[in-house]
């Protein structure tokens, strides 16, 4: 029916909509939908959606007929933007409201929240009236699916705009003995000791606060202490923790620890990149006796807290919960893994290297070379958007996602926003970027990587140390040593660090009271600097170590990986332990080139910040090191010279159990 009505896409856009409510209604569970193009059931045009139900629910034998008539009153090129189409500019001050929090438009925001606080009897019931209900709206379509968290943002930020119009006017009705506004639940939540990310974090703040919740996001870094003493004094109802490099995983646990040995017996949320059910299941719930819940991403924070903070539903949430971490853990305890080598027979086993028949490039330009304030617009082109989509929960590969039939037209939004941003930070200069790189001579020794001085290769400069793949696979062990030439072997190596904005707060300033603008801004940092790490290890391959020096591809091509060498990351699986950082950046002098600097577990500051080594041998290539022995673990401390206890502090996620 839809189709017949092609051309007239308002038509066509009611009869999607009045179809999928009612739908839902009668039980629909999936269904394939354009959902930037999906108008809002309640705000189609009454004698629009009363012709199109009637056609779509057979109520009347001339529904054909009467919605024929009613179309040619509806024909032109479909919804009309929002911020442009003012027809709704004639409802109520009640209905306006909503209309613009669902649509995320701030124009009149402060004119139609003045008008509404001027009818009201307390300016507190304009929060507790309207705009709560706008925002009700914003948490069953987003629930629904039928908004996304760009669009979320965009609502938080009219919300914010409209409250603090109120602010003043509620504070007076404070000091006269009057209600302060009523939220669903207090939500302390923070970014644990040692780790800079949040832009996940901040955007469940975001949505959590959309849905009435009150959130005191305590920021990055922040210690178990602080996290448990505001709890304690803003009487909390849940405490949540984010993180995304390894070590917060531990610390994660510590806080869990905590919890127990103060006797709280609030629900702790679990969630960040390197967070999963199975380690909040195995590691994380044991340390803690009250409720621990994994939060997969922003779209199940308001299910998961409206649950545990529900008299009806809490016991039944937890029990499930806890039953199916149960089953985790026993079947983790029960499930047959891959047996592991000894570590000597794994170095027995690594890949046969034939060095006689291959003769490594010599750098064009060894040793350390600064690039400070590197022209920001050179970045862009390099830019992947694909993890850009991803951060705001829009699914696909750039630039497909954006004529996707789901979320096409809120994806075109969104990357027209983040280009018209982007334009604005280089011109205005924003953000600086500033890189460091190095090539030196090099050799594999004992399994680990030494770094000479010069090509005399007679004083050591440095040791890169590796680990080594254990697991009985019927393949070579590998470890990122086996790519550079043992003794004898004129080899080289290199690391970069680059770093983008390091005045991010001053940056951030320009947001203060805008979520959305705050959040497109970090993740156009997190952009930038990939693309500074994948423009200058286009560079070192083509000019610094020029070993490439007639290569010559496209974007998808790069962001592909399709050129010779690799850069492993410290932290990551060919190099999961996160101190060796400590040895890049010193080889790098990274902290004075860039301004970036690494925290006490490593992470590194500003959160927009890339590290790794370059590798150049032709068969280098990305790999998990997996589960390690204690052998191992045993041979790389004498090699480190750390104590294991250290050594495990790093790596105990990755020892056999």
């Amino acid at each position: 029916m839809s189709f017949s009505f092609r051309g007239n896409d308002r038509v066509r856009e009611a009869i999607h909509a009045v179809f999928l409510y009612h739908a839902i209604e009668a039980g629909l569970t999936m269904g394939i939908v354009n959902a930037g193009q999906l108008a809002i059931y309640d705000e189609i045009p009454e004698t629009l959606r009363d012709a199109v139900e009637d056609a779509v629910l057979n109520r009347r034998e001339d529904a054909t007929e009467r919605l024929l008539a009613v179309a040619e009153a509806f024909s032109g090129t479909g919804t009309v933007r929002a911020e442009e189409d003012t027809a709704w500019r004639t409802a109520p001050v009640a209905e306006r409201l909503s209309h613009a929090l669902v649509q995320g438009i701030s124009k009149f925001i402060v004119e139609d929240t003045e008008e509404a606080r001027q009818g009201a009897e307390r300016a507190i019931d304009v929060i507790e009236g309207p705009l709560m209900a706008g925002m009700n709206v914003v948490g069953d379509l987003f629930g629904a699916g039928r908004m996304f968290l760009p669009q979320v943002v965009k609502s938080a930020r009219v919300m914010k705009q409209a409250v603090a119009h109120l602010v003043p006017f509620i504070e007076a009705e404070k000091a006269a003995g009057g209600a302060a506004p009523r939220s669903k639940g207090v939500i302390v939540m923070a970014t644990v000791k040692g780790d800079v990310h949040d832009i996940g974090k901040n955007i469940v703040a975001v949505v959590l606060r959309c849905n009435n919740y009150e959130v005191r996001d305590l920021g990055v870094m922040t210690p178990a202490e602080t996290i448990l003493d505001t709890a304690r004094e803003l009487d909390a109802d849940l405490i949540g923790l984010s993180g995304l490099i390894t070590p917060s995983l531990d610390e994660m646990v510590h806080v869990a620890s905590e919890m127990e040995r103060r006797g709280f017996d609030i629900p702790l949320l679990i969630g960040g990149a390197t967070t999963s059910k199975a380690h909040t299941a195995v590691k994380v719930a044991p340390a803690y006796s009250g409720p621990t819940v994994y939060v997969t991403d922003a779209s199940r924070a308001v299910g998961v807290a409206s649950s545990l903070l529900s008299d009806e539903a809490r016991d039944a949430f937890v029990e499930e919960v806890e039953a199916d971490y149960r089953t985790v853990r026993e079947r983790r305890e029960g499930s047959a893994r891959r047996p592991l080598l000894g570590y000597r027979q794994a170095s027995a086993n690594a890949p046969p290297m034939d060095w006689s028949a291959y003769a490594p490039p010599a750098p064009r330009e060894p040793g350390v070379t600064r690039l400070a304030d590197y022209p920001v617009a050179e970045l862009v082109d390099y830019i992947d958007w694909t993890p850009f989509f991803h951060t705001w929960g829009l699914a696909g590969r750039f630039p497909g996602v954006l004529s996707d039939e789901r979320v096409g037209g809120e994806a075109t939004r969104l990357y027209d926003d983040a280009r018209e941003m982007l334009d604005r930070l280089v011109a205005e200069g924003w953000l600086s970027a500033h890189g460091v790189m190095g090539l030196w001579p090099a050799n594999a020794i004992d399994g680990d990587i030494a770094v000479w001085t010069d090509e005399s290769r007679g004083d050591r400069l440095a040791t890169l140390h590796h680990l080594r793949q254990q697991s009985d696979t019927g393949k070579p062990s590998l470890s990122l040593a086996d790519y550079v030439g043992p003794p004898g072997v004129p080899d080289f190596v290199g690391g970069f660090v680059v770093a983008v904005g390091p005045e991010i707060d001053a940056a951030l300033a320009r947001f203060e009271d805008d979520d959305y603008g705050a959040i497109m801004l970090k993740a156009l940092a997190d952009r930038l600097v990939e693309a500074f790490a994948e423009h200058l290890h286009e560079r070192v391959r083509r000019e610094f170590w020029g070993f490439a020096p007639d290569e010559r591809l496209g974007p998808d091509e790069l962001f592909r990986e399709r050129y010779r060498g690799i850069r492993p990351a410290p932290g990551y699986p060919a190099c999961p332990d996160h101190s060796e950082k400590a040895t890049l950046f010193t080889l790098l002098e990274a902290t004075a080139a860039t301004g970036a600097y690494l925290t006490e577990t490593f992470a590194m500051w500003p959160a927009s910040t890339v590290a790794g080594w370059y590798f150049s041998h032709p068969d280098a290539r990305y790999f998990g090191v997996g589960r390690i022995g204690e052998d191992q673990l045993r041979a790389y401390c004498e090699r480190k010279g750390v104590d294991p206890a250290e050594a495990r502090r790093w790596l105990g996620n990755l020892l056999e159990r």
